[in-house]
């Protein structure tokens, strides 16, 4: 059997990538025309071709879509704010010598809104390796490994990171953000209960029942959300103390950011609103999540403290972590709501646990 393909595509199949010939400024019909007399020519004798091509055009045509979608109902970003910033720990041995030192240090966070970059390590001679791990995708921790500490000596290990994180600006549009009609794979684990957000309390399920169904029947699932966020603001005070639960909140009518921050994560999980909370140098702030198209989503972010900021976050903060579920393969039994600095070691006999002094420090902005 003779397959007749037409006539071969010449310098076309060249140009065919599956792309329009490309050159600087507009492109007018009469400079295009020879490429599509060939490209018709072709098609007609070639059917697989006319395949290929029409794909590609549903591909290109799809993904233009998406990226307008994208950039209309996804995140945006302002200008980034470049921050020298210094971690790390100093450990000292009293009383006698210790081994099997290990530090864990949370640094900042590579996240979509931040960069970062090393620019200087500054580890003295007993340390014996500075590594990096990322916890169930929301934090990053220095690792630092000490064999053994002579009495009275004292291990270093800082480096220098240079961060840079742009504030969040609201979407041009929020008509087209959804609530996912299903929760799964990573998503799930920010609609279940952790430290601080009961998820399942009574009080809880029951007050967010009662402002959503105050919300009008015609308003967006972005207003949804809002109402809770504005409940929140009205109905607890800011008042500086220390760390709350949700419920705790609730109850007492005020807490600081991260006590209106639990309740309003809480809140939304209940309401089967993914939500998290996103811990900052000296603060803490809750994002939730919606789709802008069938499969992609974003997470946009409130402000818990000083002025109302909603689906955005005008502050550009270091960003360390991001998650309330944490577990440190050092810490088995534990669920930690925050990947806090910690440290092991053992002392030898008579000794004493090392001392230690975790550094965190800005140096510009």
């Amino acid at each position: 059997m003779v397959v007749n393909y037409g006539p071969p595509l010449g310098t076309m199949g060249l140009r065919l990538g599956l792309g329009f010939p490309h050159r600087s400024g507009n492109t007018s019909y009469n400079e295009l025309r020879p490429f599509f007399s060939e490209l018709f020519v072709a098609m007609r004798y070639n059917p697989p071709l006319t395949v290929v091509f029409l794909l590609a055009l549903v591909a290109l045509a799809q993904g233009q879509i998406a990226e307008e979608e994208a950039s209309e109902f996804g995140v945006r970003y302002g200008e980034p704010d470049p921050i020298g910033y210094r971690v790390g720990a100093e450990v000292t041995s009293r009383g006698g010598a210790c081994r099997n030192i290990k530090a864990m240090v949370a640094v900042p966070f590579e996240c979509p809104e931040q960069d970062v970059n090393i620019l200087e390590e500054d580890f003295s001679s007993h340390v014996d390796s500075v590594s990096y791990r990322i916890l169930q995708g929301g934090a990053r921790q220095m690792l630092i490994e000490i064999p053994f500490l002579p009495d009275g000596a004292t291990a270093r290990a800082i480096v220098t990171f240079e961060v840079k994180t742009r504030p969040i600006l609201p979407p041009e549009s929020t008509s087209g953000l959804k609530i996912p009609a299903r929760v799964t794979g990573n998503l799930r684990r920010f609609t279940n209960g952790s430290p601080y957000i009961e998820v399942r309390h009574r009080q809880i399920r029951s007050l967010a029942k009662e402002v959503l169904d105050a919300v009008p029947e015609d308003a967006t699932d972005w207003q949804r959300i809002e109402a809770l966020y504005d409940h929140v603001l009205e109905t607890a005070r800011y008042v500086e103390g220390p760390d709350k639960s949700a419920v705790d909140t609730l109850r007492d009518g005020f807490g600081d950011c991260q006590g209106r921050s639990a309740l309003f994560i809480a809140l939304c999980r209940s309401s089967k609103i993914p939500a998290r909370m996103v811990w900052v140098d000296g603060h803490c702030f809750p994002e939730f999540y919606l789709l802008h198209n069938d499969k992609e989503g974003s997470w946009y972010p409130c402000e818990s403290a000083g002025s109302r900021a909603f689906g955005e976050m005008p502050l550009a903060r270091i960003v360390l972590q991001k998650g309330d579920k944490f577990r440190v393969p050092e810490r088995p039994k534990e669920w930690l709501r925050y990947a806090s600095d910690y440290l092991i070691g053992v002392p030898t006999p008579g000794g004493r646990t090392p001392k230690v002094q975790y550094i965190r420090e800005q140096l510009y902005n």
